[in-house]
């Protein structure tokens, strides 16, 4: 998550940034919008992990815009933007980068690091889970410390810093399921759904006429650092807090409060980067709204796509097809807010 946060702003201009942050998201949200069809809820929680200082990964079956949309995220952002295709013969170096010997004006030969496509502000790890485990975990160090380790020497990577990483179900032919350390990485894990009839025809006609619509930059990197900064002023109030953690507590089998749900088909919940990514989440929600202030509603509303991911499932539960969406249901029923308790 984010460090280095600085002092509170002023009551009166934190209301200037929150109507700041209004209209810049608005703008991003535009821009995107103009060229992907429908998908507001994913849209929508993209840019939460963008704003909000996270990464995401993107799930759904071939042909329904993962990638498109993570280009045309990139094109409504003055950033520098790689794309790293994930195939089974990829290895880490090809993803970090590695020391090379060169030759200076002397004759003189050194090792120098040569980058690797990491070292950008937005990457795309396409088709991540075609890749072996071994090279899915070279970007773990990667999303959480924002640095690369290479022959004992660190990078830092630049800032601002985000993975969007696109996978295919896990059932489908040649597809590694992701380690859940990196997993846990994942801010938010977004479901892409198959369009409706309507949306289908707008698709239509947008991609098979003479113009493609163009996305214009709507903010700078500098821009979205203050934007992440904005996101970590926004109050939470204690009861919130406490709402969020006993959500995530009832994601655990062995707590007293978790549903029959969760009994009989979770074997390990939620770490507490679920929680993080909740309140954070809501945050977000809240300045969407124009609100300084991250309420009951905004956490719930998050809950689906920070925790889903970091439900490891017991064996009844895969045979018997548990679906993680389901349980999270369940256990937002069961933990209900302070005051409507």
């Amino acid at each position: 998550m984010i460090r280095g946060m600085s002092e509170p702003p002023a009551k009166s201009d934190f209301q200037r940034q929150v109507e700041s942050f209004q209209r810049d998201y608005s703008a991003i949200e535009a821009q995107v919008a103009s060229v992907i069809v429908g998908h507001q809820e994913v849209i929508d929680d993209v840019l939460t992990c963008l704003l909000a200082g996270g990464h995401a990964l993107l799930e759904g079956v071939p042909g329904l815009g993962k990638t498109l949309l993570v280009r045309t995220l990139a094109a409504a952002l003055d950033v520098e933007f790689a794309r790293i295709q994930f195939t089974p013969d990829l290895m880490p170096v090809d993803i970090t980068g590695t020391n090379i010997v060169v030759t200076d004006a002397r004759g003189g030969k050194r090792f120098s690091f040569q980058r690797g496509p990491i070292f950008a502000n937005l990457v795309l790890a396409d088709e991540i889970n075609r890749a072996t485990p071994k090279t899915q975990s070279a970007v773990l160090e990667a999303m959480q410390e924002q640095t690369v380790s290479v022959s004992r020497t660190t990078h830092p990577l630049p800032s601002p810093f985000m993975v969007l990483a696109t996978q295919n179900p896990l059932e489908m032919e040649g597809t590694y399921p992701l380690p859940e350390a990196q997993l846990d990485r994942f801010m938010l894990k977004i479901r892409l759904a198959s369009p409706a009839s309507g949306e289908l025809v707008s698709i239509l006609e947008r991609t098979t006429g003479p113009e493609a619509p163009q996305v214009q930059a709507a903010v700078s990197g500098n821009r979205i650092r203050e934007m992440r900064e904005t996101v970590l002023h926004v109050q939470a109030a204690s009861a919130v807090d406490e709402y969020i953690a006993a959500i995530v507590l009832a994601t655990h089998p062995e707590n007293e409060n978790a549903p029959e749900a969760t009994r009989k088909y979770v074997r390990y919940g939620s770490s507490p980067r679920g929680a993080q990514a909740m309140l954070l989440a809501a945050k977000v929600r809240a300045l969407r709204a124009g609100r300084a202030n991250a309420a009951y509603a905004d956490a719930r509303a998050s809950a689906p796509a920070a925790l889903r991911h970091r439900l490891i499932l017991s064996f009844e539960g895969q045979a018997d097809g548990a679906n993680p969406d389901q349980i999270v249901r369940e256990v937002l029923d069961s933990v209900k807010p302070p005051e409507a308790a």
